[in-house]
């Protein structure tokens, strides 16, 4: 990347990606913002933030790419457009969750493109990404982490490199996705468990609160949960998705998720029902099954 005022494409507007390009332009980059509905893009304008209409217009002259999209085959669509006005050498950050195979691809598909892929899945969701304060999970090559440090600390608090291998930080973001959704779906199992004993499900948070098992993740929601606020930070739409990657991953690695199976298909529940939208708090919505 050049050492004066370094381009960066923003492939993808959304939840993380729109206060992605916002932080980058407020640190100083010049952003260039792409997404696939235009007007999302369009929102984004200001001073260092240029929406363009297309991939190729975006990435023409970027020194670095950042993909947040949904998943594998929009990020690998994404690319495809901008094929052939990417320049070479230009580091590629890949920041959406898209799992063991696709990270695979994407990576084969960088050496293509002649860029320099840098596998950096993050940890957090809405919230954290507007406050710049994201976790970036990264793996990649040894040569050119320094530049691309820069960007990470726009975005992020911390930057925890797991190894040179490009991949390996998508499969640990795998491991700590089953985590939150673990926790997720327990908390709205015991919330809905004491509503229908006929118990206030607040008690449950009430014993919790300030014990071992509390955390700030059961605090924010649960307060979600009982007060039906399921503004997005993460939907279930997003986490349907990333469940299904993790049993794929982990009939990959011979194990059985039976926990994370489970999970799927509460969440499945909640996006069958209508709540995809919403965030995967309303795990807590699932109905309940057919007798």
């Amino acid at each position: 990347m050049n050492t004066t005022t370094p381009t960066i494409a923003v492939l993808g507007s959304g939840l993380i990606g729109a206060p992605v390009a916002r932080n980058l332009a407020s640190k100083g980059f010049k952003v260039k913002v792409w997404n696939r509905t235009a007007a999302k893009a369009q929102a984004l304008v200001q001073d260092n933030l240029q929406a363009c209409a297309s991939v190729a217009e975006a990435v023409r002259d970027a020194d670095c790419i950042v993909t947040v999209l949904k998943d594998g085959d929009s990020v690998a669509s994404a690319m495809a457009a901008g094929s052939g006005h990417f320049r070479p050498g230009a580091k590629w950050l890949q920041l959406s969750t898209v799992g063991i195979d696709a990270a695979a691809s994407l990576a084969q598909l960088a050496s293509q493109q002649q860029l320099v892929y840098f596998d950096t899945p993050v940890q957090g969701t809405r919230q954290p990404a507007e406050q710049g304060q994201l976790i970036i999970l990264a793996s990649g090559p040894q040569a050119g982490r320094e530049e691309v440090q820069t960007v990470f600390d726009a975005i992020g608090k911390r930057t925890l490199w797991v190894a040179d291998e490009a991949g390996q930080a998508s499969r640990l973001k795998l491991a700590l996705n089953n985590w939150a959704f673990t926790l997720t779906h327990g908390l709205a199992e015991s919330l809905a468990l004491a509503k229908g004993l006929g118990v206030d499900p607040a008690l449950v948070v009430d014993v919790v609160s300030n014990g071992p098992m509390d955390c700030a993740y059961f605090q924010l929601k649960s307060a979600a949960m009982l007060a039906g606020n399921y503004t997005p930070s993460f939907s279930v739409a997003n986490a349907v998705k990333d469940s299904r990657l993790i049993l794929d991953a982990a009939s990959q690695a011979g194990l059985y998720a039976e926990v994370a199976g489970a999970g799927l298909h509460r969440f499945e529940r909640a996006l069958a029902a209508g709540h995809g939208d919403k965030d995967m708090a309303a795990s807590f919505l699932a109905p309940d099954l057919p007798a």
